[in-house]
């Protein structure tokens, strides 16, 4: 069995493998245009028609049938923890025969690692599904047995990594291999040499005793801290109660969707933590204790995490000193492009130097915006010197407003999260040569193996789409793409993509097609408005949806080296770079489609919000608005890269003290706040009286995720 087999936590991040993009290298050129430039013919808009998605009732013949039925999501808190344990069982037995089977001087490839790599290529199949229950199941029941598979698919793992018979035979393989004694494809012969790599940096280069046992005691109390840290994540669901009043500001889509408070809390509103509340409380919020709350608090709601992110660097650095290194960070960059620590250090400190003198012009900037807002409304006695942590997304927005004459609620109106899907989907089958068919009512019926259409997704808000290669393309299934979009109870809290099945070629040489989720926290529809992306939001869907593309198109022999599991260095450059058609004005003006225009309920509803004589908006977006956006798009960019600088120094700190002692006396909180204030220079809780320990958003941002 692979080391890696039950570490299944599906990851945000997916990568499609060169080998795709070479047939589609042509098709991408044609459509890479200078800024501004004139839009290709395939891809320039319709002004006045809207096509919907294209279903599995409409499309050709050749789409209708996908040669591999979709995966189904019956799971049960029993079921759950028995699937597991059969995997486990099955996959322990394969080892036993192999070392019972195979001796060094006999060992190759294809007796050893071949038969593991198969083995992970069939559980990963259910694997991945189980631990998917605990991101996005309404049931806390499921979600709690989903945890519970993870802890013991994590001590498996642990368990095999650390086989010394089993690595002794991989170690024979290799031998053989370098020797040329056998010849292997190029596939092969990585996975060879990463497995053999993996086991020696999983502790077996450690000699046998006291102090390997100790590693693997580390390695299975980092897996429990990861799944807790992660759970607490997922379960959060907290909130604060504010009036009508203080929400002064706050868009009426937000203020009309929250809950309303009875007894103690009657009158009034609860403002959860998600983004579709909290982002537009933190940006349009006029009363500055309103947002100095909500982000306090926003901090504050998980610093049951703060001591789990503590003992997990401590124990991060015992094992990496176990390792024979000085520390955890140069155990993980080592295989990385930087391959030292003072690279990285060296990297983070130039970009530092050149990026202070911007931030204190920018923040200078904000905070003479700050002293004239506040004058002009009156409230002179709150100026104070200070710009606050939850003044910066206020007078940010704000200022795009007053001097970009960008308003970002009357730019979100023309992008309907339905009508940005299809427009996205649209820009990528024209790249990469696919077609997208949504699967709705009796045709999911038709696919589901049980026949049952609601088996095929965990929740009814859930669309499906089978991916195919465009016709021109040969017309080849490729995949399944899954959507869940709006937030609820239980839910994993942020924007991510999730591989639920890897795509590989079987035993037969038949290969198994991928299916990948897009797991997205926008805002719910009303009755009166669809559901509205900001732009930074459609920049979002766009990059996750980029690495759902990457997932369904990657095409590898081993699930092992599917979707994200390639190098890191890499991994989030696909989308980046797919990120620019959101900064593309043809593009924008494509992926437009005002709200009104939509169906006459919401042209009426929008009427009635409209001010009076204020003529109906046209469907596209208008060249105006395209350019005061793409003006804003490097506006306060060295504060912004400096809160990054700011995460990316703290992760280097606390992994690579000169000592054990440092670390086990390190005050992370502390530490966190005065990077913080040391490199953004932005006034938090602290200048109010209450100190550096307070908060700890690095709890949200350095997961603890084993070795």
């Amino acid at each position: 069995m692979l080391i890696s087999i039950v570490l299944f936590v599906p990851l945000a991040i997916i990568l499609a493998p060169p080998s795709r993009f070479v047939g589609r290298i042509s098709a991408i050129t044609n459509q890479l245009k200078p800024f501004g430039g004139k839009a290709p013919s395939s891809l320039r808009p319709t002004y006045t028609s809207f096509r919907p998605l294209t279903t599995a009732a409409m499309a050709p013949q050749a789409f209708k049938t996908p040669p591999q039925a979709p995966p189904t999501f019956t799971g049960t808190p029993q079921s759950i923890i028995d699937d597991t344990k059969r995997l486990i069982d099955q996959s322990r037995e394969l080892q036993d025969k192999i070392v019972a089977e195979v001796k060094p001087e006999n060992a190759a490839f294809q007796d050893v690692l071949s038969p593991m790599a198969h083995d992970e290529n069939t559980m990963a199949l259910e694997t991945h599904i189980i631990g998917f229950y605990q991101s996005v199941s309404t049931n806390q029941d499921l979600r709690n047995s989903s945890t519970e598979a993870e802890k013991l698919l994590d001590d498996f793992s642990i368990e095999s990594s650390m086989r010394d018979e089993v690595f002794k035979l991989v170690d024979a393989a290799l031998q053989k291999a370098e020797q040329g004694k056998t010849k292997l494809d190029p596939e092969s012969q990585r996975l060879l040499e990463k497995e053999h790599k993996s086991y020696i940096r999983n502790g077996l280069g450690i000699p046998a005793g006291p102090k390997r046992d100790r590693f693997k005691e580390i390695k299975k109390r980092l897996s429990q801290l990861s799944i807790v840290f992660q759970k607490n994540l997922n379960e959060e669901n907290g909130g604060l109660w504010f009036t009508g009043e203080e929400l002064d500001g706050v868009p009426e889509d937000v203020v009309s969707g929250l809950e309303k408070g009875d007894g103690e809390d009657a009158g009034k509103l609860k403002l959860s933590f998600k983004y579709p509340d909290l982002f537009p409380t933190m940006k349009y919020a006029k009363n500055a204790e309103t947002r100095r709350k909500v982000f306090v608090e926003n901090e504050n709601k998980l610093n049951q995490n703060v001591p789990i992110f503590k003992e997990s660097i401590v124990l991060r650095d015992e094992a990496a000193r176990l390792l024979g290194y000085p520390n955890h960070a140069a155990f993980k960059i080592e295989d990385k492009m930087a391959k030292t620590p003072k690279t990285v250090d060296d990297f983070l400190g130039d970009l530092r130097k050149r990026l202070t003198e911007g931030g204190a012009k920018e923040r200078k900037a904000l905070t003479s915006l700050k002293e004239q807002d506040l004058k002009d409304r009156g409230l002179e006695k709150e100026l104070d010197g200070n710009y606050f942590l939850w003044d910066n997304r206020y007078y940010d927005t704000l200022m795009l407003t007053k001097d970009y004459s960008l308003d970002q609620q009357k730019i979100a109106e023309y992008f309907p999260l339905q009508t940005s899907i299809r427009g996205m989907l649209e820009i990528f089958e024209t790249l990469f040569g696919l077609t997208f068919v949504e699967i709705t009512g009796s045709d999911r019926t038709s696919i589901s193996p049980s026949g049952k259409a609601e088996d095929i997704t965990w929740h009814p808000d859930v669309q499906v789409f089978s991916v195919w290669d465009s016709e021109d393309q040969g017309s080849q299934f490729v995949g399944y793409l899954y959507l869940d979009l709006h937030p609820r109870e239980g839910k994993y809290g942020h924007a991510a993509n999730f591989n639920l099945q890897p795509g590989f070629i079987d035993e037969k040489g038949n290969r198994h097609y991928p299916c990948t989720a897009l797991v997205c926290n926008f805002s719910k529809p009303t009755p009166k408005k669809p559901s509205l992306l900001k732009h930074d939001e459609v920049v979002t869907l766009f990059h996750e949806l980029g690495h759902g593309i990457h997932d369904l198109v990657s095409k590898t022999i081993y699930s092992h080296f599917h979707g994200t599991n390639t190098v890191r260095d890499f991994v989030e450059a696909p989308s980046q770079m797919l990120e620019n058609w959101c900064w593309t004005p043809s593009q924008l003006k494509a992926l437009s489609h005002h709200y009104s225009h939509l169906s006459r309920e919401y042209e009426v509803a929008w009427r009635e919000q409209a001010k009076e004589g204020e003529e109906k908006p046209d469907v596209k977006l208008p060249d105006e608005m395209i350019e005061n956006l793409i003006r804003t798009k490097h506006v306060n960019d060295a504060l912004f890269n400096l809160r990054q600088l700011h995460f990316g120094i703290f992760d280097m700190t606390v992994h690579e003290p000169k000592s054990h002692q440092e670390v086990e006396d390190m005050k992370v909180s502390e530490l966190y706040n005065q990077l913080r204030k040391d490199i953004v220079q932005i006034d938090g809780p602290e200048v109010l009286g209450g100190g550096m320990d307070w908060g700890m958003s690095c709890s949200l941002h350095f997961a603890p995720w084993s070795l």
